[in-house]
């Protein structure tokens, strides 16, 4: 870059018509911190408005600002020792308000410990983007740009990247190189995290199973690690939110044409590939650890088979699980990977569990869309208690349980946008499709499981036909007891051949049907007729995919309830088990909070 040629003249007006730091980059054929020390050389800086809130009626003293590169600042610069938020930015499929609410949950936390509150965020349609919640809002995009031009101005303590997820996340290392003062979790730890090859050495040395993987950067080295690990695999780009552009692929010529696409996704990261674990069931924990103390906020179950991105997954937090062994394995883990993480504030830990084994899959050292629903069901703010740890406070010191037990049942149920998109692929996988979340609570499974799932839109069905088209793997005892379960409530069985020879096997009456490519009349035909009205198919396999689409899709345009796993179908039938009953009640949030103690003997059903 020829710098006598680029004058302050030339710099403030790219910056007024809206050129970035790094768009200037890429024109002067440099980088953007170069950029941006010539533009503060040269004195090009941007300014900071107030939010006209009254309409120039009267005068606004609203905390609110937006940047221009003018003349005159309104920003009123206090010497209060402060915290700089960064918020989660556009909301979309993905990324819902759970990130909006621990920012404002960081917020409250932080007015508490004395500190000024400085929010950054861009997202008109947010809590923390009410200036009545911060004592100062800058609408700003989350870019590096934009952050280090604001903490010039403020001079902050530290800024809070971990409660916005994965955009202001990608922000950490170029603003502690800067010299910003990130609080909480490091960004080398967070990096540990997210890079593959650390992350295996991590899991390596504190001898935590993890499924085989590596990581590839074109077509022919992705086949090559699929072959060394087998199929199936699960590919995604690094850095991702929500599953974007997340996969699982059966065979060479799907990969390489997948390799094609994520190229396009990020291009700055290599492709993540890892063993699918089918047939296992998945967990997520989230914890808050302040380097000494590891707080275990709830391990949830996720209902649906492992490989189901969590945010679409039905998730139940309850006091017992079927192996208290394997739930304490699940915290031991996390804490584990907390301590080793020097996690300082939130941490999110998925794993699954297969023949006995517990697996990580994925530790994210931020905030989770679970945090919301965890809090809530067990009575205490995980992200307020993360803020209080951030800025120095200790779990001992905030006096909090650090391994307390919920006292009911709560399930979270996700709520689906398909019919509003009719279009649109339905089936579930490891790419997020959910737009937003219900939660139940109750003494028992079954109330628990009846209520989200009403809550959610659905329908249960009292009385009709159940089809069943289950992979060989659920073709066990708990499918029988699933079955037999039905039939008792009098409902009528269809299954798909091999389910059905061994329904009759164990003495299970059902009608054998066609799959949706074996003939007519099939499955599709029986929904759409109004026969079947509760659907269990757990594929597992390429070629069941297409049916399991050609299934989901009937079942949507019939509203009949779908249930992708054997354990879900447990679940319905509990659910079912009670809304037959037509008993329960319903309470306050405090109610539940302040009462309710359920007995060990009911959380067995």
């Amino acid at each position: 870059m020829k710098t006598k040629k680029i004058t302050a003249g030339v710099l403030h007006r790219a910056k007024q018509q809206g050129f970035s730091d790094r768009q200037l980059a890429h024109i002067f054929n440099t980088d953007e911190i170069s950029v941006r020390k010539l533009r503060k050389k040269l004195g090009v800086l941007p300014v900071y408005k107030t939010v006209d809130t009254c309409a120039a009626e009267f005068e606004a003293e609203t905390p609110y600002h937006y940047s221009t590169y003018e003349t005159e600042s309104e920003v009123a610069v206090s010497d209060r020792k402060k915290v700089i938020i960064l918020g989660g930015g556009p909301n979309r499929i993905g990324q819902g308000i759970e990130f909006d609410y621990c920012c404002v949950h960081g917020v409250f936390a932080l007015v508490e410990e004395g500190y000024e509150t400085i929010m950054i965020n861009c997202n008109p349609e947010t809590v923390s983007t009410d200036y009545d919640q911060v004592d100062k809002l800058y609408f700003e995009p989350l870019t590096l740009e934009n952050v280090l031009d604001i903490c010039d101005i403020e001079k902050p303590e530290g800024v809070i990247i971990a409660f916005g997820g994965q955009t202001p996340l990608k922000l950490a290392k170029a603003l502690e190189a800067q010299g910003v003062p990130i609080l909480g979790t490091s960004p080398d730890d967070i990096d540990v995290a997210e890079d593959r090859k650390r992350f295996g050495s991590l899991l390596k040395k504190l001898t935590i199973p993890h499924p085989a993987d590596g990581t590839a950067s074109s077509a022919a080295e992705a086949v090559k690690i699929a072959s060394k690990i087998g199929y199936p695999v699960l590919v995604r780009p690094s850095y991702v939110l929500g599953g974007r552009a997340m996969e699982i692929v059966y065979d060479d010529t799907s990969l390489e044409g997948y390799m094609q696409k994520a190229v396009d996704v990020s291009p700055d990261h290599p492709v993540l590939i890892d063993k699918f674990l089918e047939d296992a069931r998945e967990f997520d924990v989230d914890a808050v650890c302040d380097g000494t103390d590891v707080l275990i906020g709830g391990v949830l179950h996720h209902i649906q088979e492992a490989g189901i991105h969590s945010g679409d997954s039905t998730s139940v937090l309850m006091p017992s699980a079927e192996s208290p062994q394997v739930v304490e394995q699940l915290k031991d883990f996390t804490r584990k990977l907390a301590l080793a993480l020097k996690v300082k504030g939130l941490i999110n830990v998925q794993f699954a569990e297969k023949g006995g084994i517990v697996y990580v899959l994925e530790v994210n050292p931020r905030a989770s869309r679970t945090v919301p629903f965890i809090s809530k069901a067990m009575g205490f703010p995980l992200a307020k208690i993360a803020a209080k740890v951030m800025v120095g406070r200790t779990l001992k010191e905030l006096g909090y349980d650090l391994d307390a037990r919920p006292k009911y049942i709560a399930v979270k149920e996700p709520v689906f946008p398909f019919n509003k998109f009719p279009q649109t692929k339905i089936f579930l996988g490891p790419e997020m499709r959910s737009t937003g979340e219900v939660m139940s609570m109750s003494g028992t499974y079954g109330e628990s499981i009846a209520k989200a799932v009403l809550a959610a839109g659905g329908i249960l069905p009292v009385s009709g036909g159940v089809f069943f088209s289950v992979n060989n793997n659920d073709k066990n005892e708990r499918m029988i007891e699933t079955a037999k379960g039905m039939l008792d409530f009098g409902f009528r069985l269809y299954a798909t051949r091999g389910t059905s020879l061994f329904l009759d096997s164990h003495g299970v009456p059902n009608t054998m049907i066609y799959k949706a490519n074996e003939g007519r009349p099939n499955v599709v035909d029986y929904i759409k007729n109004g026969d079947i009205q509760m659907v269990i198919n757990t594929p597992l396999g390429g070629p069941s995919r297409f049916d399991e689409q050609a299934i989901g899709k009937a079942a949507l345009e019939e509203n009949r309830l779908a249930v992708t796993s054997i354990s879900g179908a447990a679940a319905a039938l509990s659910a079912v088990r009670w809304y037959r009953q037509g008993k329960g009640d319903v309470r306050s949030l405090q109610e539940y909070h302040a009462d309710l103690r359920v007995p060990e003997t009911t959380l067995k059903e």
